[in-house]
């Protein structure tokens, strides 16, 4: 990070977490799609 603070075993499980919620991001964009949108195509 900006500060240095996650430097070393602790900056694999940051980018662990980053990619997870990143993941979480586009299953939400896809669930979104299914429910709201389908309907109206």
């Amino acid at each position: 990070s900006a500060t240095g603070h996650f430097r070393g075993p602790h900056s694999v499980a940051v980018e662990t977490v980053g990619l997870y919620w990143h993941f979480v991001d586009v299953v939400w964009i896809i669930i979104f799609g299914l429910i709201y949108v389908w309907p109206f195509l």
